[in-house]
């Protein structure tokens, strides 16, 4: 079903005509000849997304699944901020981060996600946020053709892909994801949109 956003007449943006959208689900406007701030105002819109998808759910139907694969919106909330984590922090600049696999059960690549129930949406959003702030100052501070670091998640830099890959990959994974909420919220209470 298509979103109800209301859209104005076509206007030019730095020389390309873009549809303006008046919807908070709107792509961003920014048209930039830096991909890397491209790149950030996507990422920053997906995470927006995904969070208005989560509001106005109570903790019951954050932590229900509703889907036969048994994830939950509150599992793929946590999913995304370690999705985030392992490719910029972890993957791209090597750092040494506590739990890389900490979205799923018992710290286990390819397990199922898991939230311990002391963990709330709040803290799993607030995390989201802060690791959001961290990826916009890594693209603010390097080139996308350099390749991640050794000693993280990749064991020799020639193995490493380019910060380029990571962006486009982190970024589908948020837009396949949000999706993947679009229709859960969808199946809770009806709320249809981006």
């Amino acid at each position: 079903m298509a979103s109800s956003s209301t859209r104005a007449p076509r206007r030019p943006l730095c020389g390309v005509y873009a549809e303006a959208v008046t919807s908070p689900d709107a792509e961003p406007e920014l048209d930039s000849a830096n991909p890397a701030e491209q790149f950030a105002a996507y990422l920053d819109h997906y995470r927006a997304v995904v969070v208005r998808k989560l509001d106005g759910l109570s903790d019951d139907q954050l932590r229900t699944a509703l889907l036969p694969s048994a994830w939950t919106p509150l599992e793929l909330l946590t999913h995304l901020v370690h999705m985030e984590r392992r490719w910029f922090v972890w993957g791209f600049l090597g750092e040494q981060v506590a739990h890389p696999w900490g979205d799923n059960a018992d710290d286990v690549p390819e397990s199922p996600w898991h939230v311990p129930d002391d963990v709330s949406r709040d803290e799993l959003v607030a995390a989201l946020h802060a690791g959001g702030g961290r990826t916009r100052d890594i693209l603010a501070r390097h080139d996308l053709a350099e390749r991640a670091a050794a000693g993280g998640r990749f064991a020799a830099e020639d193995e490493s892909p380019t910060l380029l890959w990571i962006c486009f990959h982190v970024l589908q994974e948020y837009a396949r994801h949000a999706g993947h909420l679009d229709v859960v919220r969808e199946l809770v209470d009806g709320a249809t949109g981006e």
